[in-house]
């Protein structure tokens, strides 16, 4: 008998008896190790980063924007117009996860001192990460920034 789940591979041979034996010894031995590998990983899918920043972020036939009424720090702008991008490439409606910094200037309104004065602070704090390339200098949040702006914003528990 040959088992396969969630990339774990098995030939059982043997006695109906003795294969059955030795399947459910394995499933008794690798379920606990998948959930807690599962528990362990952290990870936003498109539905997930959607749910969480409905009421904040929108696609527009000019792509993704943070639309909103609600009085935000630069901080959180900024944060929020990153996640916009990831949730724009993830929907196939931009082409990179990634923005430069005259991008979030265009996009937020913001002064690009305060941006790139904020954009420091988020990369020292591991919420965006920064990319230098011959193309220039992007910039993208990380898993723990979209994990830290949910929070912030109070949508994770």
């Amino acid at each position: 008998m040959h088992v396969s789940f969630d990339g774990f591979e098995a030939d059982l041979i043997g006695s109906p008896e003795e294969v059955a034996s030795s399947f459910n010894r394995i499933l008794a031995q690798q379920i606990p190790t998948l959930e807690l590998a599962k528990a362990l990983v952290l990870n936003y899918s498109l539905a997930e980063l959607t749910n969480m920043f409905q009421e904040y972020v929108r696609i527009t036939p000019e792509g993704p924007r943070v639309i909103t009424d609600a009085k935000l720090s630069d901080k959180m702008l900024i944060m929020l117009q990153l996640v916009a991008v990831k949730i724009g490439f993830e929907a196939a409606k931009l082409e990179t996860y990634r923005a430069t910094l005259q991008d979030l200037e265009r996009l937020t309104g913001l002064n690009p001192k305060s941006i790139s004065s904020r954009l420091s602070e988020l990369v020292k704090a591991g919420h965006v990460d920064r990319l230098a390339s011959d193309n220039g200098v992007f910039y993208y949040i990380t898993t723990a920034g979209v994990n830290w702006l949910a929070k912030s914003l109070g949508k994770l528990g």
